[in-house]
């Protein structure tokens, strides 16, 4: 196997036996594979697309299928066994259409295989990352598909709610197509990094706009991270409509509902606040579930990555459920709900009223909700803070927590700024600091924390809003300094946005991309100014 696209990779180069993140070889070749045939699919709907026969379904199957090979999603191999086979009989339709239609497709690789191997370990060998032999080319193509998975990633999150853009799916098809010629120049993938990070912003966009649509704007609240007496469900992931089909169902119950990582930001939603038995958070960030997941002594729901493989058999496993695209073997599936339906969370319901109720492991409140209507609604008060100078900076400190020990660096850094530094956060990294006792700046919490990764979009609306308050040209000439942490890949399409949006001069860490050439990230310190996480003062 080879793999390095999270920032945990072994020694910031490529896992080779098995991944940190706990994928098996031949998970990862499963992963290859199933790539290599969206590639093929894409190349095929394109060609339908630009004849004007195109219709979104299988759009909807490249989106499934690349979130699914998001780092800690799905370690299942026979989900991705069912993909791989699904994707090639869907090829295979696409092919007979546009035959019938007499329209040409290009004569490439990746659509001329049309059926799953036997072998398909050595046939993902010759598919997977290392089947591009120029180093600068695979970092650019790979950079590419890694932004692609974050994009699908909100993108299926608002089809979840209704919400879809074709401009994403004609895109996702054209970068895909891309990637897959071998006559590509570095030039052209700088130019499709960046226009991926474009239409990653319009992702983004389309989320915010089909959760605030559906469930409100976050508003500043404060959420209980202490437990109730009854037994609970911990829902864990990012998916919205999949907390609103649990709330629904769990209502009357006697069953409590609390959140875990990235779920924490639901809290902020008008909607979800109407739920009494909806209790609080429980924990902190993804990778402390393990320890945290058996204290809770209720089921738990993945909605979405991220998954820790269970330390041993038969710990939570028996209590452990996923939906959508993630995956574990031996957790119980609830399938996709039916068109206009909802899914059927009862099992989860009926299990959960045996278990006992959360073991408490601490008391107190967090707040959140500041994304970016919120603080807009705050910003003569923020304007005015700057203005007087009690407010000197902005410190965006968003992205991804990791379990690795350098990662205190952000809790240390985020202790040591001057007091009159304002925190803009959104993703689980805020766990490094969200609960550390920062104070106020005349009222206003120093860490603002906007709510999930893809609300990184409401703090690039904060950041034009604010330019626009004191007149600036550049968002660049605004107080604002960007030191964010990354580990997979809808931290990647976040990173490729800010670029396109022209945001210079962020520090990225604990490391720079594994994934990133020598003369790739030299373009990216040249021409953006992409630096390593800053030294503590």
């Amino acid at each position: 196997m080879f793999c390095f696209q999270c920032q945990e990779t072994a020694r910031n180069q490529g896992c080779t036996i098995k991944g940190v993140c706990g994928k098996e070889p031949q998970t990862a070749a499963l992963m290859d594979l199933l790539i290599y045939v969206c590639r093929g699919i894409a190349i095929v709907q394109r060609a339908l697309r630009q004849n004007g026969k195109a219709v979104d379904a299988p759009d909807h199957f490249l989106m499934d299928a690349l979130f699914t090979t998001i780092t800690n999603a799905n370690f299942d191999d026979a989900a991705l066994s069912e993909r791989i086979n699904k994707g090639f009989a869907l090829k295979k339709d696409l092919l007979a259409q546009a035959r019938q239609e007499g329209i040409n497709i290009p004569d490439m690789p990746e659509v001329r295989l049309t059926a799953a191997p036997a072998d398909y370990q050595n046939v993902a060998a010759t598919v997977g990352v290392l089947s591009e032999p120029d180093e600068d080319i695979r970092s650019l193509k790979q950079m590419t598909i890694y932004g692609l998975k974050g994009m699908c990633a909100y993108a299926e999150h608002a089809l979840n709610l209704g919400h879809a853009n074709v401009e994403i799916y004609t895109f996702l098809e054209e970068a895909l197509y891309q990637v897959s010629r071998n006559d590509i120049g570095a030039d052209e993938l700088v130019a499709l990094v960046l226009k991926t990070g474009e239409t990653g912003v319009k992702s983004m966009a389309l989320l915010d706009k089909a959760n605030t649509s559906t469930y409100g704007h976050p508003q500043m609240t404060r959420v209980n991270i202490g437990v109730g007496k009854n037994p609970g469900i911990l829902i864990s992931g990012h998916d919205l409509r999949d907390m609103e089909d649990l709330l629904e169902q769990t209502s009357g119950t006697g069953v409590d509902v609390y959140t875990h990582g990235e779920m924490l930001p639901a809290h902020y939603y008008p909607a979800f606040r109407k739920y009494p038995h909806f209790v609080g958070n429980y924990g902190n960030a993804w990778w402390k579930q393990r320890e945290e997941f058996e204290s809770f002594n209720g089921v738990i729901l993945f909605t979405t990555n991220c998954i820790v493989p269970l330390a041993k058999e038969g710990t939570y496993l028996d209590r452990m459920y996923t939906t959508g695209s993630c995956g574990y073997p031996g957790a119980k599936h609830i399938p996709a709900r039916k068109e206009g339906g909802k899914k059927d969370f009862s099992e989860l319901i009926t299990m959960a009223k045996t278990c006992k109720p959360p073991h408490e492991i601490e008391k107190g409140e967090i707040i959140g909700g500041f994304a970016h209507n919120q603080v807009l609604a705050l910003a003569d008060q923020v304007v005015e803070a700057v203005k007087t100078g009690a407010i000197k900076r902005f410190v965006v400190m968003a992205g991804c927590d990791g379990r690795m020990k350098s990662r205190q660096y952000y809790t240390d850094y985020a202790m040591a700024l001057p007091k009159d530094n304002v925190i803009l956060t959104a993703g689980c990294a805020k766990y490094r600091y969200n609960k550390l006792p920062l104070g106020d700046i005349n009222g206003i919490p120093r860490v603002l924390d906007a709510g999930q990764c893809n609300d990184s979009y409401s703090l690039v609306l904060i950041a034009l809003a604010l330019k626009d308050a004191f007149g600036l040209k550049d968002v660049n000439d605004l107080p604002i300094f960007y030191n964010i942490a990354w580990y997979e890949q809808k931290a990647v399409i976040v990173l490729l946005g800010l670029l396109s949006l022209g945001v210079k001069n962020i520090h990225l860490g604990p490391t720079l991309p594994g994934f990133l050439s020598p003369n790739v990230a030299k373009v990216l310190v040249e021409k953006f100014g992409i630096g390593p996480q800053p030294e503590l003062n």
